[in-house]
């Protein structure tokens, strides 16, 4: 039971990265990125073929997230011209393009037979291959992105940010180049999936490009909606939530023939969560933060 207490942790990790850089670009910067489960795949395959390349698990992981910048910065190029729903369903095509170029590349990625035998994290002949060494060194790295994110949510670069989201011709017209600071904004947002991807490969060990839906961003979705207006804090906690409570369903006294059902139940689940968060624009988990005096 510890295993799987852990083996929750652990998950809740990796997914409150790839949450919270969705929560930079569309709850601090109005970036409607429904292809965030893009940046995830490419960095769980590139630091993956990486490894099996025999690279180490720092250079894989360091040149996977910049592989994972570059792929970001090129495609941000066209797509940031576009905005609100344009950039949204832009965004959705290059996730499922993305997809179909992992099942569909065999030659590169093995297709639909995924990939296996993904080796594990060593860090300097230290290796990382029990639950606990995995819940403390990703529990660090999320530690570590999310004060990052943090900071740059509370910097001038963070309220130029916001003031694109609130209004963006506003913004524009004061001398802000809206255009670098939304290439900025999703960089970055992209180097934390990224990073998600590339520590879930390293976890399971084994990836497929079924692991890369339109699911996993909806999942993110409703992260952030139930972390509500507490922004980054609010993804992180939410994550743990939304892993636990999908987690526990498998619990439920299911009999052995409607064992096929629980994902399907899990979804629609999920689905009225947010449609109901949504519609209703509650404080969600955690009520809002008053403002001090400071703020």
């Amino acid at each position: 039971m510890t295993n799987y207490f852990l083996h929750i942790l652990v998950s809740g990790e990796i997914i409150a990265l790839f949450a919270m850089g969705l929560q930079l670009e569309i709850g601090e910067t109005g970036l409607y990125n429904f292809g965030h489960v893009a940046f995830f795949g490419i960095g769980a395959y590139a630091s993956s073929l990486l490894s099996l390349a025999g690279l180490p698990f720092l250079v894989s992981l360091g040149l996977a997230l910049l592989i994972t910048g570059g792929v970001t910065w090129l495609i941000g190029i066209p797509i940031l011209r576009l905005r609100g729903d344009y950039f949204g369903l832009a965004m959705l095509g290059f996730g499922e393009i993305t997809r179909k170029i992992f099942l569909n590349e065999a030659w590169l990625t093995k297709g639909p037979m995924g990939l296996p035998g993904i080796p594990r994290p060593s860090l300097f002949g230290f290796d990382i291959h029990t639950l606990p060494r995995f819940a403390v060194f990703y529990g660090i790295l999320v530690i570590l992105v999310y004060l990052m994110i943090r900071h740059i949510v509370r910097s001038p670069l963070g309220r130029v940010f916001t003031a694109i989201r609130d209004d963006e011709l506003s913004a524009s017209a004061i001398g802000k180049n809206t255009y670098g600071f939304r290439k900025v904004c999703l960089i970055t947002g992209a180097l934390a999936a990224g990073l998600a991807g590339a520590l879930w490969a390293h976890y399971i060990t084994f990836i497929s490009p079924s692991d890369f839906t339109l699911n996993e961003t909806i999942l993110a979705l409703l992260i952030i909606v139930l972390g509500g207006n507490w922004g980054i804090t609010g993804a992180l906690v939410s994550s743990f939530f939304v892993i636990g409570f999908q987690e526990g369903l498998r619990f439920l006294p299911f009999p052995d023939t409607f064992g096929r059902y629980i994902a399907p139940v899990q979804q629609m689940i999920f689905g009225l969560i947010l449609v109901l968060l949504v519609l209703n624009r509650p404080g969600n988990l955690i009520k809002e933060r008053p403002a001090s005096a400071s703020d």
